[in-house]
């Protein structure tokens, strides 16, 4: 019995032995291949450091406002007799747009004037007897007054009748009417809307901390989400003088040309307040920079000893448009900066530059 138990033991020491020596064994080789294997080099996309020129700009947004405009409506109620536009149509200073009926007035009027030269007529002839003493004093007053009311309720007549001959203020682009022929307005009713659309403006504000940046004249930059790929550029018409206390920005009004009518009003804008050009400055597209809560880096190609090794670079970034950052301080024209492949990089590693079509801008943006 104690023969059988020592072989058992023997047979499991053997078997555990060999098992344990299979795995060092293995580890050994494992340990030989990674120290012949040759050391890896990851496949990186990259660029050459160019000096050019840089345009800062202060960024706002803002809403597309008329030169002029004005919902245009009656100071008076009664019914439209003549309605003398078109929707949509350009209109001259003064034109005729709506007219209410004034036949009431016109009558009036006319009773009103038939009446005035004899009322003329006494008041002069009471005018002369007075000065001989002929009459009192009391009878060339009533006269007088007599004759003045008539003429101040002919010209009260006029106005009226002016006031329901509703004109353009102004030459511009006319709306869509909201009234009919026929129907009965009341005061203050809004008939159509007329602005003049030949300059529009933005207004916008600004933190008071750029207010030694801007000035009048100065130009700028305006985009608008329906014309995507076009820049419409105006200048800068007024600055207000006090600053908002509450919020620290203060407003800016700039005029940009619309001789060609693609600006409407109302439209939403970016705006770009273009400032003095920067020159032999540094550029990078923003796949090159890593963005984190601790700073912001890149990665330098430098060549030793006939390899291409990575090394992490900590830089100042200042302002970006579209997709290119300025960057400030870490890297100087000349020096190759990997632009794609960071992910898999880490400091002193080894590289290789490789051609690709992956950062590309596409001609179309691809259907979904």
């Amino acid at each position: 019995m104690k023969k059988w138990t020592f072989v058992m033991l023997l047979i499991a020491l053997l078997l555990f032995g060999s098992v344990i020596g299979a795995n060092m064994i293995k580890k050994q080789k494992i340990a030989e291949f990674l120290a012949n294997m040759p050391e890896q080099s990851f496949p990186v996309t990259a660029i050459d450091v160019e000096a050019v020129d840089w345009v800062p700009v202060i960024e706002a947004i803002g809403f597309i406002e008329p030169n002029q405009g004005v919902t245009i409506a009656n100071e008076t109620s009664g019914v439209i007799d003549k309605i003398l536009f078109e929707s949509g149509s350009q209109v001259k200073e003064g034109q005729p747009l709506v007219s209410l009926d004034t036949s009431v007035e016109k009558a009036n009027l006319k009773s009103s004037e038939a009446r005035l030269p004899a009322a003329e007529a006494k008041y002069k002839r009471y005018q002369g007897l007075y000065k001989k003493g002929s009459i009192s004093k009391e009878d060339f007053d009533d006269a007088e007054a007599s004759y003045l009311s008539l003429s101040a309720d002919i010209e009260s007549l006029k106005a009226s009748i002016d006031r329901r001959e509703i004109s353009a203020p102004f030459a511009g682009m006319i709306g869509i009417r909201n009234v009919y022929l026929g129907q009965y307005l009341q005061a203050g009713t809004d008939i159509v809307r007329l602005e003049d659309t030949s300059v529009m403006r933005i207004r916008f504000t600004v933190p008071q901390t750029e207010i030694s940046r801007i000035r009048i004249d100065q130009q700028v930059n305006i985009h608008v989400d329906s014309y995507p790929d076009q820049t419409f550029e105006g200048r800068i018409s007024a600055i207000e003088p006090a600053v908002n206390v509450q919020s620290g920005l203060i407003q800016v009004q700039a005029d940009i040309p619309n001789s060609d009518g693609q600006l409407r009003s109302g439209m939403f804008a970016r705006v770009n307040i273009m400032l003095p050009t920067l020159n032999n400055q540094v550029v990078l597209p923003q796949t090159a920079i890593t963005f984190t809560l601790y700073g912001d880096s890149v990665y330098v190609i430098n060549e030793k000893d006939g390899e291409m090794r990575a090394e992490q670079r900590v830089i100042k970034v200042g302002e970006r448009n579209k997709d290119i950052v300025h960057v400030l301080d870490g890297i100087n024209p000349g020096e190759k900066i990997v632009t794609t492949g960071q992910v898999r990089l880490s400091n002193d590693v080894k590289v290789h530059v490789v051609d690709s079509k992956a950062t590309e801008t596409p001609a179309e943006t691809p259907m979904l």
